[in-house]
């Protein structure tokens, strides 16, 4: 049985909502996160810092992955891979994430990353899916 989404947390955890994203969407194999710019997200350059888009790209894919994990799995990142093509000044940013793969202990994902209609990132991840113990 698939895992609930935590509620409680706009952001999915603590660090999301001290960004300030929220999860506006979360299916099975998908999520999406949105994020109000404001300066507080801004590099010394004024723009967007890489690290805000990077850690919705990585929230996003672990919420997607998240819808299909049993009660008693986690998942981790192994890896993520992002592409920077414009820079994000002001507006809202939405973060699309899909499962591209879900094996027994590797999950495979792709983030979106938009700013109205310009795709301003593109991420490729790998998680580690594994047991917990209680």
């Amino acid at each position: 049985m698939p895992k609930p989404f935590p509620l409680k947390m706009k952001g999915f955890h603590k660090f999301g909502d001290l960004i300030g994203f929220e999860f506006t969407k979360f299916e099975t194999g998908y999520s999406q996160c949105v994020l109000q710019i404001n300066e507080n997200h801004f590099n010394p350059h004024n723009v967007v810092h890489g690290g805000v888009l990077y850690s919705m790209a990585d929230t996003g894919m672990g919420a997607a992955l998240y819808s299909l994990l049993e009660k008693d799995e986690q998942c981790a990142t192994v890896e993520i891979k992002i592409s920077y093509f414009k820079p994000v000044r002001e507006g809202m940013v939405i973060c699309d994430t899909k499962v591209i793969h879900k094996g027994k202990t590797i999950g495979v994902l792709e983030s979106e990353i938009m700013n109205g209609e310009t795709l301003v990132a593109k991420a490729n991840g790998t998680y580690s899916i594994f047991k917990f113990k209680t």
